[in-house]
Parts: structure tokens; C-alpha cells; sequence
């Protein structure tokens, strides 16, 4: 039975898949290079934890707990050692995901099982460089991981039955629904949703209308919670840009091709929520200015 966790990586989606096996009693050991990334992860967890509190979704006691089933590392070979499990979830860039597979195959038990959170990078691939593909998945969790259902279990061309099983399993534990998907570029869920949010950018591009207007359409129109302008610079310009690129650069098909826009975007440093401008503005000066309009 699992019970030790290791996730490599405390950004957003490290610290949300973290706090979902923590809240859920399993022993994390999350791991990043410095220990001001894990201290920021931790207070991530913390302001998600209070929010669930103050929503009485949790009970302080729970709180306290999951704070307390997770230890942090600045070490890789420390934080692997005698875990079940490790879920990687760093930057998505597949020269950085090869060489930490490496080193947990390496560092961690010869049991345990190696998940990637990619989403978009090929699990054939990840596990080519370990000397266990047969234990190397996909776990591909939805941000923002502690709210959002879904995990995409990803399945690479040696990953056994037992592993795909265990994992669909242990995804059920942590109150998630799994669905398994096969290890082509993009997986499900960004294979769709990519080009859909390269079309709207395509469609700003060619001054068919504005971006007020196109989420505006996509959301009254087809019910979607939010604009997919607005979700690209959620997930963040460059993550989108670099999901196409790699779905481009494995099916060779235009259709994939990132949008000029989006590429200059990227280029000059507007990268979404994460930079403080994307399609929208995120600056501190225009949140002032909705303040103020709240009073006006």
C-alpha cells in the first residue's frame, strides 16, 4: 500500500498536488532546488488550506494535519529515499524533465513508481532514460489541483497494467476522478483545448474582434466559466506556447502551429497573469483603478 509521497517541484502545480496527498494522509516529501521555492509552496498550501476552512470545506484539525504530513527538501536523493511514489512537476521543458528522471531512477527504491504532471511531454520518452519504464506514468493533475477533478493518467508505450491500475486507484484515493489516455503529443485534454485557444488568438490576430469581445462570445455563447483569453494567460502564454510546439513538432501538422501573436507575446516578456500582463493587465496600477470603480 502507498503511503510516502515525494513531489519534485513547489510551484503551482507541486505544492497543489502536495497538499492534495498531504490532506488525504499520505506522507509528502516535497522537494525544490531552494528552500525559499519550498517556503513559498508551503505558504501557497497554507492560503488554500485557510480558504477551504473558511469555507467550512475542512476543519482546522485538518489543517494542521496536512501541514504536518508534509517535509521538505533541497536534496533529490534526500527527499526520494523510501517513498512509493514520486511525482514530478517541474517546468515543462523536456531536457529538464529527462534529467531529473534520471536521477530519481537512480535515488529513488526500485519499487517505486515514477509519475510525471507533464502535460503535453511525451511518457515514452520521460521513461526511456530510467531503467524501470515499465514503472514510468503520466499523472497529469488540472490546476488549480486542490478544486479541479480530473487527472489524466497517461500510459506510455511499456508502462505495465499493474502501475496504470495502481495509480487510477491511488488517483481515486485522493477524491479525483482519473481517466486513462494513451501517450500521443498532447495527451486529451491539451490536444483540444490548445488549439482552441490558438484559434482565439488567431482570431485577435486577424482583428476579426477584440479580446473583451471574443471571451465575452465563448463564455455567454458556449458557457465556458471563463474566456480562453483569459485562461491562456491563466496557464500562462509561454506554457501554452510550449505545449503547441510540442504537439507541432510531433504530429508536423500546421493546424498546430502556434499563432504569430502568441509567439511575439512570449517573446517580449508578456506571459499572462504570471508577469503581470497577458491579453489583460494584471499590474498593481489596475487594480487600483477596479478598486476605485467599486466606489465610484
Amino acid at each position: 500500500m502507498m503511503k510516502n509521497i515525494a513531489v519534485i517541484g513547489a510551484g503551482t502545480m507541486g505544492n497543489g498536488i502536495a497538499h492534495v496527498f498531504a490532506q488525504n494522509n499520505y506522507n509528502v516529501h516535497l522537494i525544490d532546488v531552494s528552500q525559499e521555492a519550498l517556503d513559498c509552496g508551503l505558504s501557497t498550501i497554507v492560503k488554500n488550506l485557510d480558504r477551504l476552512l473558511d469555507k467550512g470545506t475542512i476543519t482546522a484539525e485538518i489543517k494542521t494535519q496536512t501541514l504536518a504530513n508534509i517535509t521538505t527538501f533541497t536534496s533529490i536523493a534526500e527527499g526520494v529515499k523510501n517513498v512509493d511514489l514520486v511525482v514530478e512537476a517541474a517546468t515543462e521543458n523536456v531536457d529538464l524533465k529527462l534529467k531529473i528522471f534520471k536521477q530519481i531512477d537512480e535515488e529513488a527504491p526500485e519499487n517505486a513508481i515514477l509519475a510525471s504532471n507533464t502535460s503535453s511531454i511525451s511518457i515514452t520518452k520521460i521513461a526511456s532514460v530510467t531503467k524501470r519504464p515499465e514503472k514510468v506514468i503520466g499523472m497529469h493533475f488540472m490546476n488549480p489541483v486542490p478544486i479541479m477533478k480530473l487527472v489524466e493518467i497517461i500510459r506510455g508505450y511499456n508502462t505495465s497494467d499493474e502501475v496504470t491500475k495502481t495509480i487510477m486507484k491511488l488517483s481515486q484515493n485522493l477524491q479525483k476522478t482519473p481517466v486513462e489516455v494513451n501517450d500521443y503529443p498532447g495527451f486529451v485534454a491539451n490536444r483540444i483545448l490548445m488549439p482552441m485557444l490558438n484559434e482565439a488568438i488567431e482570431t485577435l490576430y486577424n482583428g476579426v474582434a477584440g479580446v473583451y469581445e471574443i471571451d465575452t462570445v465563448m463564455k455567454l455563447g458556449m458557457a465556458h466559466p471563463m474566456g480562453p483569453l483569459q485562461l491562456a494567460d491563466f496557464i500562462g502564454l509561454d506554457v501554452c506556447l510550449s505545449i503547441l510546439e510540442v504537439m507541432y513538432n510531433g504530429f508536423k501538422n500546421p493546424k498546430y502551429a502556434p499563432c504569430p501573436l502568441l509567439v511575439n507575446m512570449v517573446q517580449a516578456g508578456k506571459l499572462g497573469i504570471k508577469s503581470g500582463e497577458g491579453f489583460y493587465d494584471y499590474s498593481e496600477s489596475k487594480k487600483a483603478e477596479k478598486i476605485a470603480k467599486q466606489f465610484q
